[in-house]
């Protein structure tokens, strides 16, 4: 053959090419169709196919492979790969077991459906037979018995039926097992004959179904006489130490028979052959039932016999006095019995041992030695009777022997080391010394006691105290510490407390005081604050405040008074005052306010002193000078003088008629018009050392005249004459220039009439019966004064 042209070949590669793409191509699964048969429902044992076929549409996709995969109630029993449209699974022969609902899956690549669901009934079981390995078993004897049916499929649940020829059947047995078959154990103990047949049944989905019985086994159930015979010699009541024999016997035992004798389950003798025999001699606690079995294969039969031991003297009792021993002291062990038959037992012919750990340590009744910490130990005494016809040896129980050691002192301790009286703490008991458990009991000042037991190596007693207040309830406290009831207890006091603990006592309330006392605290003087309290731990902050101004001092101590001091008291140092105190206990206790009033400075006194004496003399000389100056009026004449303060020259002239009538004035009459002339010189010239007087034209002023009071003012009977001058000199200094006379008439004392001295205008001074006329134009350069 000639090469390929290259076209050819070039379409040969373009076909492969496009094969390799249609694989890829697009498909679609579009039926699936599972069929059973010859039918649905089939008898047992008939041959079923189950045919699955798909129905696939795609693009030209040569090789294309299904998945197929066959379900019966959802569990896989087939699955195959194939290129065929069409798959078939067959059921030959098919069983009850092969009953359920079928379901045909296919895959293709990626994409699967499944055909509908065909439901399989296989109709009918098979009937099962029934083997046995024997037809006349003895009594009680076991065998086999089979059941089976080889042509189901499990998993089949088989029972076993016993029927006596009178009466209903009754399950004896029931397997359930995973085959076709199964074999049982069975033992008849009902002598005679039996019927013995099976069954089985199977679980389906859809339900049970069970199968037709088995063919009937008929059985002869033999009697089996092996029942053992026993003789007890020489009688069944006996006393400890005789000597009995035991006879056991089967009449005409199958071969292979054994026989046992037992007492309380366990074996005292044992022999393969028709008969045994056992002597011994008995003891107290063999009193009881001795058995006689007799087996064959799986047969026993047994027979028993009570025998009763009378005992000649009980077990011995080891006593131990005293019951707790200590390390020093002496304990006695005493070994003792009871007789009951003294027909038998001499008491003096008992012999005892005593032994620790199984070693003898004495040959007699009692051992007595000093406690030592070797001498703890298991102890146990034994008793004998020796006679020429038994002896008899007996052991008394144990007794446990530990050697205690004392207590030693309690030692008492805070629980962290410091103690704050007035609060709560642990406080801790504990000896370094006591055999176990210790009992540990605190006492304190009316509180109520409180116990612990320390049964623990290292365990120390904790109590929780919470009544301390004061140091003096420490010493107080006890601790007693007990192992023994029978020992006095060891005790620890709170001088342990006091010497070992670190106790803090919270400062008392604090008590300020000044020095010097507040009553004598005076400016410019110094005071001292003093802050004292009456118990308290070392270090005291004292802390000093002011109410007005807060704050003053704070100092650290380690006595229990501190003072501030105050230098130079002023006034604004008054006030209240108080201070504060802590120490270590973090209690801080504050005093009472005292109020400090500051007293005046001894030379302010004295200056006050002055002014005050000073003041109360011009009161004293103003009293005095305003009573003496009337009656220095009335001793002088009734002139009048007029004097100015300035250097005008005035000058008033009052006729005797005017007097008159101002004296005769009716009563109610407030006033009368006088009227003065004034005469006014020329101004003077102060910077010269003359001065010209020029006359002036005639001024008149009015004045008022008041009533005057008659009761007061009394009138003199006469004529006076009234005086008035009025001169100016050139200094200013008034002088008497002229003299008016003035005439007056006689007043009447009868009238009692006074002038009002308050009022403007006259006046009337009733200590010097004298008049004042006062210039209204000029009240403070002019005077008048009239005087009789």
């Amino acid at each position: 053959m000639g090469s390929r042209p290259p076209g050819l070949l070039f379409l040969t590669s373009l076909l492969h090419i496009w094969h390799c793409a249609g694989g890829q191509g697009s498909y679609t699964i579009d039926t699936v169709l599972l069929t059973i048969e010859p039918r649905n429902t089939v008898q047992s044992g008939t041959a079923v196919r189950l045919r699955c076929q798909v129905s696939v549409s795609h693009s030209n996709i040569p090789n294309l492979k299904h998945s197929f995969q066959l379900t019966r109630d959802d569990v896989p029993i087939y699955t195959k790969n194939a290129t065929e449209d069409t798959v078939e699974y067959a059921i030959n022969p098919a069983r009850a077991a092969d009953s359920g609902n079928y379901e045909c899956r296919v895959s293709v690549k990626n994409k699967a459906k499944a055909s509908n669901s065909q439901k399989l009934d296989v109709k009918g079981l098979q009937t099962p037979t029934l083997h046995l390995t024997t037809s006349s078993p003895y009594e009680n004897e076991e065998f086999k018995a089979t059941c089976s049916a080889p042509e189901e499929k499990g998993p089949l649940i088989f029972q076993f039926y016993l029927r006596f020829r009178t009466g209903s059947p009754k399950v004896i047995k029931q397997l359930s097992q995973g085959g076709n078959s199964s074999t049982a154990t069975l033992r008849l103990s009902h002598i005679g004959n039996c019927i013995l047949y099976c069954d089985y049944e199977i679980r389906l989905v859809s339900g049970n179904q069970k199968s037709n019985s088995s063919k009937e086994a008929e059985l002869i159930v033999k009697a089996l006489h092996i029942t053992p015979i026993i003789n007890i010699l020489p009688s069944i009541n006996l006393s400890e130490g005789d000597i009995i024999e035991v006879v056991c016997r089967v009449v005409t035992p199958p071969s292979n028979t054994e026989v046992f004798l037992t007492k309380d389950k366990v074996i005292l003798k044992q022999v393969r052959a028709a008969a045994l025999s056992h002597k011994f001699t008995v003891r107290e606690d063999d009193s009881g039932e001795l058995v006689c079995k007799a087996e064959w294969g799986s047969v026993q039969k047994e027979t028993s016999q009570r025998i009763t031991v009378r005992s000649l003297f009980l077990k011995p009792q080891l006593t131990v006095d005293p019951t707790d021993v200590f390390e020093g002291d002496y304990f006695k062990l005493t070994c003792s019995v009871r007789i009951r038959d003294f027909n038998k037992i001499d008491n003096e012919t008992m012999q005892y041992s005593i032994f620790k750990d199984n070693t003898e340590v004495a040959n007699t009744k009692t051992y007595m030695t000093v406690a030592q910490r070797s001498a703890s130990g298991n102890y146990t005494c034994n008793a004998t009777s020796d006679s020429l016809t038994r002896t008899i040896v007996k052991e008394s129980q144990k007794y446990v022997v530990k050697v205690k050691v004392p207590v030693s002192e309690p030692v008492l301790s805070v629980v962290g080391g410091t103690l704050f009286l007035g609060k709560p703490f642990l406080l801790s008991c504990y000896s370094q010394r006591g055999t176990l458990p210790i009992n540990y009991s605190l006492y304190q000042p009316r509180i109520l006691n409180d116990v612990k037991v320390a049964s623990k190596p290292g365990e120390k007693a904790i109590f929780n105290v919470t009544s301390i207040t004061k140091i003096s309830d420490i010493k107080n406290i006890l601790c007693h510490a007990r192992n023994s009831p029978l020992k006095p207890p060891m005790a620890g006091t709170g001088e342990q407390l006091l010497k070992w603990s670190n106790i803090i006592e919270p400062v008392s309330k604090p008590h300020l005081t000044t020095e010097p006392r507040m009553e004598d605290i005076s400016e410019g003087y110094n005071m001292t604050l003093v802050c004292s309290v009456q118990s308290g731990s070392f270090p005291i902050n004292f802390t000093w405040y002011s109410q007005r101004k807060g704050f003053l001092d704070y100092k650290i101590s380690w006595k229990l008074k501190e003072s501030h001091s105050i230098n130079n008291v002023k006034g604004d140092h008054a006030g209240g005052y108080y201070c504060q105190c802590t120490n270590p206990a973090n209690e801080t206790k504050r005093s009472a306010i005292i109020t400090i009033g500051v007293k005046m400075a001894g030379w302010k006194k004295g200056l006050i002193a002055v002014f005050c004496l000073l003041f109360l003399m011009a009161i004293i000389l103003f009293l005095f000078y305003k009573k003496r100056l009337p009656k220095l009026k009335t001793r002088r004449t009734g002139t009048l003088s007029v004097k100015a303060a300035s250097t005008k020259v005035e000058r008033l002239s009052l006729t005797q008629a005017e007097v008159n009538e101002a004296a005769n004035a009716t009563p109610g009459m407030m006033g009368k018009s006088i009227w003065s002339e004034h005469v006014s010189g020329s101004e003077s010239d102060d910077n010269c050392s003359t001065s010209t007087l020029e006359k002036r034209e005639p001024q008149y002023s009015e004045v008022q005249l008041r009533q005057a009071d008659p009761s007061r003012v009394p009138v003199k009977q006469g004529t006076d004459a009234v005086h008035g001058e009025v001169r100016n000199s050139q200094q200013g200094v008034q002088e008497v220039a002229d003299a008016a006379s003035v005439e007056y008439a006689e007043l009447n004392h009868d009238t009692n009439h006074q002038s009002d001295p308050s009022d403007h205008g006259y006046h009337s001074d009733p200590s010097n019966h004298g008049y004042h006329i006062a210039n209204d134009d000029q009240p403070n350069d002019n005077s008048v004064s009239m005087k009789p």
